[in-house]
């Protein structure tokens, strides 16, 4: 809470703890913030106690110190994918090419345009929900609708630094095993990688090296017990593979650079 802020009622904040929220009175604080009036707010703590996401319900998510509109029904960007724009910032440079894949919010690109200035950004989605989200997170820069690189404009091809992919990669069986924040208010379509969690990963590498430019790179999330066979399909699509882990973000990136 900010400077003078009221502190959050009590009650609210019970009703979450309840629920299982970690953090209830910071979420009850936002939720405070996020309400008109009593009624309103008590809405969004039922639909919160419910297992909405409190970005969802809130409008806007923190991701690489911005904040980034939520919209619902929207993949929530996560704070593990923050790597991918670390590792994504380190390699790109002013003028480069730049394609956010499969963007939900846009936030992995409103995160590289801020962090490295003078890029020249795409972003595409399947989702339509998603396209529209990422249109008000990246204004003035072209968002595509379609799936993968069916989105972009055939101009691009060859000509991109780098590539980002934040590809589904949860196995189709364990997508039920997940917390129903995801489960019940997340598209499938960005969360089910496929019978092993790399059906997309394959896709975007595969035909990864015909959009790159010499010396681009491929970035994507993936499981930490995925990373050997998603390093496998970088280096069968003939590209220099790089995994990358950090345990404090809880992030596993593979790089995959084109020769």
């Amino acid at each position: 809470m900010g400077p003078g802020a009221a502190p959050p009622d009590q009650a609210v904040v019970g009703r979450l703890r309840g629920a299982g929220c970690v953090f209830a009175e910071e979420e009850a604080a936002l939720l405070a913030v996020a309400a008109r009036d009593a009624e309103e707010l008590s809405l969004l703590v039922d639909r919160r106690v419910a297992g909405t996401p409190l970005e969802q319900l809130v409008g806007w998510a923190e991701f690489c110190g911005l904040r980034i509109v939520v919209a619902p029904g929207v993949f929530v960007p996560r704070r593990r994918t923050e790597l991918v724009v670390r590792e994504a910032v380190a390699l790109a440079r002013r003028g480069d090419v730049v394609v956010d894949l499969c963007c939900g919010t846009g936030a992995v690109g409103a995160a590289l345009a801020a962090a490295v200035p003078g890029i020249d950004l795409h972003a595409a989605d399947v989702d339509p929900a998603a396209v529209r989200c990422a249109r008000r997170n990246l204004p003035g820069v072209p968002v595509h609708e379609g799936d993968l690189f069916a989105a972009l404009p055939g101009a691009l091809a060859g000509r991109i630094a780098v590539l980002t992919a934040n590809v589904p990669y949860v196995p189709t069986a364990a997508v039920p095993l997940m917390p129903p924040e995801a489960r019940d208010h997340e598209p499938r379509t960005a969360l089910d990688g496929g019978e092993d969690g790399l059906a997309f990963v394959r896709r975007v590498v595969t035909d990864a090296p015909a959009w790159l430019a010499r010396g681009g790179a491929v970035l994507f999330e993936c499981g930490a017990g995925q990373t050997g066979a998603a390093v496998d399909v970088v280096t069968a699509a003939g590209l220099a593979a790089r995994p990358v882990i950090d345990d404090d973000l809880g992030g596993t990136v593979v790089v995959g650079r084109l020769p």
